[in-house]
């Protein structure tokens, strides 16, 4: 995902991990000393690493080149900076989990491809991967990073602050219209938020893919080249936002938080990852993202884990990702991480080990998204397109914002970065 970090500029980023990947070269270990690998991801979910611990002590005990494996948690707001920082200065992980970093890594040849490895390890089944969600990580026709989390965003529905208001919903005909006005209604009536689109915080602002795209509207041509901000399936979107947080009080305002897992929003939009927060202590409901005026929609939020070129063992790193993402661990990664596994995604299997969801969500929220679903927007040196984005578009984030002004002037700051 991109967020807005205080990190080198895309150029000096690029080259920076171009030069780690080409000059740094591998620096194996000697033949009689076993391997120690590290691995970074964001998660600092317990429930989560001892899993990833778990998988990594049955892999040693059939590696004895292998003496260690650390999954090292970053925290998820500088975890770009913070892995590409390790990069430059010679210390990078043998593998790491990547969202919008990806097509940074993948340009600049920092990543190990795996489609040979993967194929080539008996029982791993490369042809039951989903080709709509190896796409992203893959250049000319090679995997760099196996997509191990492929979670369609969701609408988490508060049922009993809806009873509170008075409010019913139809998830099978709900639009954002409807949203909107059941949403403001319940802060009107309770004091809670309306809806509220987690992370965006007026400040991350590619997860407001997950309505735009209702409107048809996207961030970029689909060569990547073009800003489209400015377009009227856009100014139509973000009047939408703009209304529901100065006009209907529907999404809290700028300066305002609201944690729906702790019970304080009717409406939320997040992945189906994140259900591992709801506690119980309240009734909800789990679906599709509602109707924009272009119809149906999914989006996906997506992130892969792949092998740095510059790890001192990458042949160890590599094999070891082949044994994490094995049919049968990713089996066990999907009660927290949907697969890209043809043969895991059905509602049942999912919900196997999934302590939350049951099958019937999982397969309409999950499932049935993915075929169609659109990823949030990804594009190379997404840090500088972050901050360049979010600065212009502060403006909107007022009540008398003249909008079509400011998409137009997210598109004078972003496009000379989209062209290069």
């Amino acid at each position: 995902m991109i967020r807005t970090r205080k990190a080198l500029s895309a150029v000096a980023l690029t080259t920076v991990l171009a030069l780690s990947a080409a000059c740094a070269g591998p620096a194996a270990d000697t033949p009689d000393k076993a391997a120690e690998l590290r691995m970074t991801v964001w998660t600092s979910d317990e429930a989560q690493l001892k899993l990833l611990d778990s998988i990594g002590d049955a892999y040693r005990a059939d590696h004895p080149d292998v003496a260690k494996i650390t999954f090292e948690s970053l925290p998820f707001a500088d975890y770009n900076t913070t892995l590409t920082t390790q990069i430059a200065g010679g210390n990078a992980p043998d593998l790491a989990w990547m969202g919008d970093l990806s097509r940074d890594l993948i340009a600049s040849d920092a990543l190990v491809g795996l489609t040979d490895k993967l194929k080539a390890t008996p029982g791993w089944k490369y042809d039951d991967l989903l080709d709509s969600v190896t796409a992203e990580l893959s250049r000319d026709g090679t995997l760099y990073a196996y997509p191990f989390s492929n979670s369609p965003y969701a609408l988490y529905v508060n049922t009993d602050l809806l009873a509170k208001a008075g409010q019913k919903i139809n998830p099978a005909t709900l639009t954002w219209d409807q949203v909107a006005a059941a949403g403001a209604a319940v802060h009107a009536k309770t004091g809670k938020a309306g809806f509220v689109v987690r992370d965006f915080d007026y400040k991350a602002w590619n997860v407001l893919a997950t309505v735009w795209t209702g409107w048809g509207a996207s961030a970029w041509s689909p060569d990547g080249k073009t800003c489209t901000f400015a377009s009227p399936e856009m100014q139509q979107a973000f009047t939408f936002l703009h209304d529901a947080a100065f006009k209907t009080q529907a999404m809290p305002g700028p300066g305002t938080t609201a944690d729906f897992f702790a019970g304080d929003a009717a409406f939320t939009i997040a992945q189906v990852s994140r259900a591992s927060l709801l506690t119980g202590t309240f009734d909800f409901g789990l679906y599709p993202l509602p109707a924009g005026p272009r119809g149906k929609y999914s989006v996906l939020g997506q992130a892969g884990v792949g092998v740095l070129a510059s790890s001192k063992h990458p042949d160890q790193a590599a094999d070891f990702l082949a044994y994490l993402t094995n049919p049968e661990n990713a089996a066990k990664l999907a009660q927290y991480f949907p697969p890209p596994r043809k043969s895991l995604l059905t509602g049942d299997k999912l919900a196997a080990n999934n302590k939350v969801l049951n099958a019937a969500q999982l397969q309409d929220a999950v499932v049935d998204q993915l075929p169609d679903a659109v990823t949030l927007p990804n594009h190379t040196s997404p840090a500088e397109i972050a901050q360049k984005g979010k600065t212009a578009l502060d403006a909107v984030w007022r009540p008398d914002a003249d909008i079509p002004a400011v998409l137009r002037s997210v598109c004078a700051a972003i496009d000379p970065i989209l062209a290069k």
